[in-house]
């Protein structure tokens, strides 16, 4: 936690409200996003509930299992869940733009520029919490390798060919939300917290009824009476009166309510009468949606308070790769590919690894250089500063073709961490990063830098490339950009230390064993 988010804490105490931790939003959110609800039996890792799923937050789908412990429902759950989803997720797909890109032949390594199709937007689904984004993943890896009766006629409980398919998207937006700023599968109390500092910590921040307690408190009321009241006030009785925002439920509920309801559909079900089991069921799916409907409504509102924010201007650059990302499952599920396997091999693990390590630096620079809260925070740590430019003056590169080298003099009341002798600090120029030279300090405090890019070719630097005396330049020790690590080999020159290429007498052996995670 940065001193800057902490101070935010502190004033969040004070003020009785949450603080502001941004002054833009973050992350892309959709025009039209699908949210789901996911709720989750107890006892038993994963067993679906129901789920509260849609696109209009006046008209969700239910969907609800009044006997998880029986198969047959289970699939059929999942079967309707995959009806709603499916049809949204490919709604995007034949929406296409051409766009030219870098190719590099494996052989020659000579880069061509060929074109490809983009899909001009891409599906976002929204889950109350981080647990609900677990949930997601741990349903793809459940339902994707499920056999369906065409491929497996003896199966006992064969799946609809529909559930493998969702299983392999679920799989896939679990794997991108994993990358730092990917914006397909998105959690409602991350994104909150992300834009707004309350007066409790990270972990109660998880509750999505209290966080927006301190974002949006009653009238008359400080936030943290509000969180208190939506983490622990009970009816007569005695359940919560905001349920938790799942997928696991509160064991009040289990054992009061849910038990014995589904006790009376049970026995409704032996009795034979349809009427009676009908009832039954009805009172199943009533409590399950009381459950949900408070967690729906929080959904919907996080995302209002989240659209009040103007975007941030590199925002949409990173949702362009989220598309790319969708484009290239569409494409891997339209080729008939085999669904990802349970346990990725040495070299997809590594370049997934340094993929994501990649997407941080870029995130964090990203999100200073769009927005002046967070880059406040990162002048506070001396990795950035701000200050005018008292003095400019003209140099060249001695050679036979001068370049312009300008000495540009900044005086700064931050304190960045530059050591004499060197050092690269970096400004955006029209979205461009221009790098300059740290020279030395003078003895004043002011800093001498020496810009070296970005002034064009001639030998007097191009209008706007050089401060001038009088502007107030922001300057970063870190890069705009990240850079790219080693090339990593083909998995099938996987090296022995390594356990060898996938197959190979020496590498483990794929997919892995089943595991309890595996079964729902």
């Amino acid at each position: 936690m940065s001193l800057l988010t902490t101070l935010a804490r502190l004033e969040a105490v004070r003020a009785g409200r949450a603080r502001p931790l941004a002054t833009v939003r973050h992350r892309h959110l959709s025009e039209r996003p699908m949210v789901l609800v996911p709720l989750t039996t107890a006892g038993e890792a994963g067993a679906p509930l129901g789920a509260l799923v849609g696109t209009d937050p006046a008209e969700p789908r239910l969907l609800v299992v009044p006997q998880p412990r029986d198969r047959d429902l289970r699939w059929t759950f999942l079967a309707d869940l995959a009806d709603v989803i499916l049809p949204y997720l490919d709604g995007y797909a034949d929406d296409v733009e051409y766009v030219e890109r870098t190719e590099t032949d494996p052989d020659t390594g000579a880069k061509t520029k060929v074109a490809a199709e983009l899909c001009l937007d891409a599906p976002q689904l929204i889950v109350p919490s981080r647990a609900g984004i677990e949930y997601v993943r741990l349903l793809g890896r459940s339902m994707r390798f499920r056999r369906t009766a065409e491929e497996d006629p003896e199966n006992p409980y064969p799946a609809p060919t529909r559930v493998p398919l969702l299983g392999r998207w679920f799989t896939h937006l679990g794997e991108r939300s994993r990358v730092p700023g990917a914006s397909m599968l998105l959690s409602a109390t991350e994104l909150l917290a992300r834009h707004w500092a309350t007066g409790q910590s990270n972990l109660e921040d998880q509750h999505l009824g209290a966080l927006l307690s301190w974002i949006a408190p009653p009238e008359g009321e400080s936030g943290a009476e509000a969180a208190l009241r939506a983490e622990l006030a009970r009816d007569r009785e005695g359940q919560l009166l905001v349920p938790p925002a799942g997928p696991a439920t509160d064991p009040a509920f289990d054992n009061k309510l849910l038990a014995p309801a589904m006790a009376r559909y049970d026995a409704a079900r032996a009795g034979g009468d349809p009427k009676a089991v009908g009832r039954a069921e009805a009172a199943v799916r009533e409590l399950v949606a009381e459950q949900m409907r408070p967690t729906w409504r929080a959904v919907w509102q996080s995302l209002e308070l989240l659209r009040a924010l103007p975007a941030g201007e590199r925002a949409e650059e990173r949702w362009t790769r989220d598309r790319w990302s969708y484009t290239g499952h569409r494409d891997r599920v339209r080729a008939g590919e085999p669904p990802q396997p349970r346990r990725d091999d040495a070299v997809t693990a590594a370049q997934k690894l340094a993929t994501r390590e990649t997407e941080q630096v870029r995130l964090d620079a990203q999100e200073a250089l769009d927005d002046p809260l967070v880059m406040a925070g990162r002048r506070l740590a001396g990795e950035a500063f701000a200050g005018e430019v008292t003095e400019v003056v003209m140099e060249w590169t001695e050679s036979k073709r001068p370049s312009p080298r300008p000495l540009v003099t900044v005086a700064t009341e931050d304190r960045p961490q530059l050591a004499e002798g060197g050092g690269k600090v970096f400004r955006s120029l029209e979205g461009r990063p221009q790098a300059a030279q740290f020279v030395r300090f003078e003895e004043d405090g002011r800093l001498v830098l020496r810009l070296l890019d970005k002034m064009g070719r001639g030998r007097e630097p191009e209008p706007g490339s050089v401060p001038e005396k009088g502007d107030r330049v922001c300057w970063t020790l870190f890069e705009h950009d990240a850079r790219g690590g080693p090339k990593l080999p083909d998995p099938e020159k996987t090296p022995w230390t390594h356990g060898g290429p996938p197959g190979s007498a020496t590498a483990p052996p794929l997919p892995d064993a089943v595991t309890d995670e595996d079964i729902l």
